[in-house]
């Protein structure tokens, strides 16, 4: 059974963050199948759920929605003159438990690993 999540992710270890940070990454509620995986039918039924926020320094820069993009990937679509959108790499495939690695790429093509920091049913 699909249920919506809040999931944290933070910036993990990259070159300029050896440590990762914390205080940058994506807030994301989002429906999640019983195996962490993202429900793109549940997200379809209910889009209106579907909520992105981009934090960095531990402030928000930016909200917006999580939307299934061209070619059924999934986006980070955040509102106008806010923070760049972010494209999930593979998140389609990646589970969205506690300690897992996903990727964004930005429209820079810049592409960044965070961790699951935390998952918590909504």
């Amino acid at each position: 059974m699909t249920q919506f999540h809040h999931v944290r992710l933070e910036l993990a270890r990259e070159p300029g963050h050896p440590a990762g940070d914390p205080t940058d990454g994506y807030d994301l509620v989002a429906p999640l199948d019983s195996e962490g995986r993202l429900d793109a039918e549940a997200l379809h039924a209910e889009p209106e759920r579907g909520h992105v926020r981009r934090f960095s320094g531990g402030q928000t820069v930016g909200t917006g929605r999580l939307r299934r993009g061209p070619g059924g990937a999934w986006l980070l679509d955040l509102n106008d003159g806010e923070a760049a959108d972010a494209l999930g790499f593979r998140f389609g495939e990646e589970r969205f438990v506690s300690g897992e690695y996903v990727s964004l790429t930005l429209p820079s093509g810049d592409q960044h690993t965070y961790v699951v920091a935390a998952v918590a049913a909504v």
